[in-house]
């Protein structure tokens, strides 16, 4: 079929570069693109969504949620220590 398609500058010069690339015509490199952009968007219309089903994240019993703060403040001090450790 004979068509007449109006393409933004940007588009044709990528067309045009990847036709040249490929060392195929502008008509084959063209029906190309638009049949694996076709493709891609009836895939993405058959495929079932991926749902996050939440829990509750809460913590194990013992851990004293008040005390997290003092917990990465040991931490960083351990490995502010052992950067400068290892910088003698």
């Amino acid at each position: 079929m004979r068509t007449t398609v109006t393409l933004e500058p940007d588009v044709a010069t990528r067309l045009k570069k990847l036709a040249h690339e490929s060392q195929r015509s502008f008509k084959a490199t063209l029906d190309e693109v638009l049949r694996r952009g076709l493709a891609a968007r009836e895939r993405a219309e058959t495929q079932t969504r991926f749902v996050v089903e939440p829990h509750s994240g809460g913590f194990r019993p013992g851990i004293d949620e008040a005390k997290l703060n003092q917990l990465v403040d040991h931490l960083e001090a351990e490995d502010f220590a052992g950067e400068a450790g290892s910088k003698r």
